[in-house]
């Protein structure tokens, strides 16, 4: 069985300037019922534009948001969620950013680590996400 690879992209068209040239995806789905989200930050999933400039809460919520668009590109429903890992910049974004996030995933319940990390792949972002989650009874 191969890997479902949701919204497949490579660097050269996301991150011009940088010369990368790596063939990527959003999300994996492995032996159908595990789901691999890629860090998500603030920023559109169709145009690549980053968005909510100098605004942790207003980037935490949107990356959320595209981390519960891709699990249910990916089959999933949010309650699938198992563990967040949330990288941010400054130690100072983690109540908005936390708050954004938390709105979105009450009752969920899912493991969550925090990182204060020195940067992010573009200086405008204040926090990525990933996210990993297993769809139950799902064929392997």
């Amino acid at each position: 069985m191969t890997h479902t690879r949701i919204r497949r992209y490579n660097t050269k068209e996301t991150q011009p300037g940088q010369e990368l040239d790596n063939d990527l995806c959003q999300a994996v789905v492995a032996r159908g019922s595990y789901v691999f989200v890629r860090g998500q930050p603030p920023q559109d999933l169709d145009s690549f534009e980053s968005v909510c400039r100098d605004d942790p809460a207003g980037q935490g919520a949107f990356a959320m948001r595209n981390v519960l668009q891709l699990l249910a590109e990916a089959g999933a429903k949010p309650e699938h969620l198992c563990k967040l890992t949330v990288y941010i910049t400054d130690v100072r974004y983690r109540a908005p950013i936390y708050k954004a996030i938390g709105e979105q995933i009450k009752g969920i319940f899912p493991c969550q680590t925090g990182l204060v990390v020195s940067g992010l792949a573009r200086p405008e972002w204040l926090v990525e996400i990933d996210a990993e989650a297993v769809i139950p009874d799902s064929p392997a």
